[in-house]
Protein backbone atom coordinates (compact mmCIF):
# COMPACT_ATOMS: atom_id res chain seq x y z
CA UNK A 1 0.00 0.00 0.00
CA UNK A 2 1.25 3.67 -0.95
CA UNK A 3 0.34 6.85 0.00
CA UNK A 4 -1.85 7.54 -2.97
CA UNK A 5 -3.88 4.58 -1.94
CA UNK A 6 -5.13 6.00 1.58
CA UNK A 7 -7.64 8.05 0.05
CA UNK A 8 -9.47 4.79 -0.80
CA UNK A 9 -8.62 3.53 2.84
CA UNK A 10 -9.96 6.38 4.22
CA UNK A 11 -13.33 5.79 2.34
CA UNK A 12 -13.58 2.24 3.18
CA UNK A 13 -12.61 3.40 6.96
CA UNK A 14 -15.27 5.19 7.15
CA UNK A 15 -18.33 3.79 5.15
CA UNK A 16 -17.25 1.18 7.51
CA UNK A 17 -17.78 3.15 10.54
CA UNK A 18 -20.92 4.44 9.19
CA UNK A 19 -22.68 0.49 8.58
CA UNK A 20 -21.32 0.04 12.59
CA UNK A 21 -22.71 3.14 13.58
CA UNK A 22 -25.94 1.85 12.34
CA UNK A 23 -26.01 -1.33 13.65
CA UNK A 24 -25.01 0.16 17.05
CA UNK A 25 -27.97 2.23 16.77
CA UNK A 26 -30.18 -0.93 15.42
CA UNK A 27 -29.41 -2.81 18.63
CA UNK A 28 -29.66 0.08 21.02
CA UNK A 29 -33.19 0.43 20.18
CA UNK A 30 -33.59 -3.39 20.48
CA UNK A 31 -32.46 -3.36 23.96
CA UNK A 32 -29.32 -5.06 22.56
CA UNK A 33 -26.82 -3.50 25.20
CA UNK A 34 -24.00 -5.61 24.59
CA UNK A 35 -24.66 -5.62 21.00
CA UNK A 36 -24.76 -1.81 21.09
CA UNK A 37 -21.47 -1.60 22.89
CA UNK A 38 -19.67 -3.90 20.63
CA UNK A 39 -20.73 -2.18 17.35
CA UNK A 40 -20.11 1.58 19.18
CA UNK A 41 -16.69 0.33 19.85
CA UNK A 42 -15.71 -0.96 16.67
CA UNK A 43 -17.36 2.53 15.07
CA UNK A 44 -15.24 4.27 17.14
CA UNK A 45 -11.70 1.90 16.04
CA UNK A 46 -12.73 3.11 12.81
CA UNK A 47 -12.86 6.68 13.07
CA UNK A 48 -9.46 6.45 14.38
CA UNK A 49 -8.21 3.93 11.89
CA UNK A 50 -9.81 6.83 9.67
CA UNK A 51 -7.98 10.11 11.32
CA UNK A 52 -4.52 8.31 11.49
CA UNK A 53 -4.51 7.70 7.84
CA UNK A 54 -5.63 10.56 7.40
CA UNK A 55 -2.79 12.66 9.01
CA UNK A 56 -0.54 10.41 7.50
CA UNK A 57 -1.84 10.95 3.41
CA UNK A 58 -2.18 15.03 4.01
CA UNK A 59 1.25 15.00 5.68
CA UNK A 60 2.50 13.08 2.40
CA UNK A 61 0.52 14.52 -0.21
CA UNK A 62 -0.54 17.73 1.15
CA UNK A 63 -3.88 18.83 -0.45
CA UNK A 64 -5.97 17.63 -3.16
CA UNK A 65 -8.02 20.27 -5.12
CA UNK A 66 -11.74 19.76 -6.35
CA UNK A 67 -12.13 20.31 -9.90
CA UNK A 68 -15.30 19.80 -11.15
CA UNK A 69 -17.07 23.31 -12.66
CA UNK A 70 -20.53 24.23 -12.84
CA UNK A 71 -23.05 23.63 -9.99
CA UNK A 72 -21.29 20.90 -8.35
CA UNK A 73 -18.61 22.48 -7.09
CA UNK A 74 -21.19 24.48 -4.98
CA UNK A 75 -22.59 21.14 -3.97
CA UNK A 76 -19.14 19.69 -3.12
CA UNK A 77 -17.78 22.93 -1.18
CA UNK A 78 -21.05 23.27 0.54
CA UNK A 79 -20.68 19.12 1.76
CA UNK A 80 -16.81 19.84 2.48
CA UNK A 81 -17.18 22.64 4.91
CA UNK A 82 -20.00 20.98 6.94
CA UNK A 83 -18.15 17.96 7.36
CA UNK A 84 -14.88 19.75 8.08
CA UNK A 85 -16.29 21.77 10.60
CA UNK A 86 -18.37 19.01 12.53
CA UNK A 87 -15.80 16.43 12.14
CA UNK A 88 -13.63 18.64 14.34
CA UNK A 89 -16.49 18.42 16.74
CA UNK A 90 -16.63 14.68 16.58
CA UNK A 91 -13.59 13.38 18.64
CA UNK A 92 -14.96 15.29 21.50
CA UNK A 93 -18.46 13.65 21.30
CA UNK A 94 -17.42 10.31 20.67
CA UNK A 95 -14.79 10.73 23.87
CA UNK A 96 -17.72 12.04 25.66
CA UNK A 97 -20.43 9.21 24.99
CA UNK A 98 -17.62 6.65 25.61
CA UNK A 99 -16.53 8.39 29.24
CA UNK A 100 -20.82 8.48 30.22
CA UNK A 101 -20.88 5.08 28.88
CA UNK A 102 -18.25 3.81 30.76
CA UNK A 103 -18.87 5.38 33.94
CA UNK A 104 -22.71 3.94 33.78
CA UNK A 105 -23.97 7.23 33.34
CA UNK A 106 -26.81 6.25 30.92
CA UNK A 107 -29.13 9.32 31.45
CA UNK A 108 -26.25 12.14 30.42
CA UNK A 109 -24.84 9.52 27.71
CA UNK A 110 -28.27 8.71 25.93
CA UNK A 111 -29.29 12.79 26.14
CA UNK A 112 -25.70 13.39 24.29
CA UNK A 113 -26.45 10.61 21.92
CA UNK A 114 -29.26 12.14 20.80
CA UNK A 115 -27.62 14.80 18.46
CA UNK A 116 -23.94 13.58 18.63
CA UNK A 117 -24.83 10.35 16.80
CA UNK A 118 -26.73 12.40 14.13
CA UNK A 119 -23.48 14.48 13.51
CA UNK A 120 -21.09 11.43 14.24
CA UNK A 121 -23.31 9.64 11.28
CA UNK A 122 -23.77 12.79 9.13
CA UNK A 123 -19.65 13.26 9.46
CA UNK A 124 -19.31 9.45 8.05
CA UNK A 125 -20.93 9.73 5.60
CA UNK A 126 -20.00 12.78 4.29
CA UNK A 127 -16.85 11.36 4.27
CA UNK A 128 -17.30 8.80 1.57
CA UNK A 129 -18.91 11.32 -0.27
CA UNK A 130 -16.21 14.24 -0.17
CA UNK A 131 -13.86 10.63 -1.47
CA UNK A 132 -16.18 10.04 -4.31
CA UNK A 133 -16.22 13.62 -5.32
CA UNK A 134 -12.90 14.55 -5.03
CA UNK A 135 -10.94 10.72 -6.27
CA UNK A 136 -13.83 9.03 -8.49
CA UNK A 137 -15.76 11.82 -10.28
Amino acid sequence: MTVRDLPTLNAILNATATVLLLLGYRAIRARQIETHKKFMLGACAMSVLFLISYLIYHAQAGSVPFTGQGPIRAVYFFILITHVVLAAIVPFIAILLLRRAFKGDIAKHRKLARWGFPVWLYVSITGVIVYVMLYRL
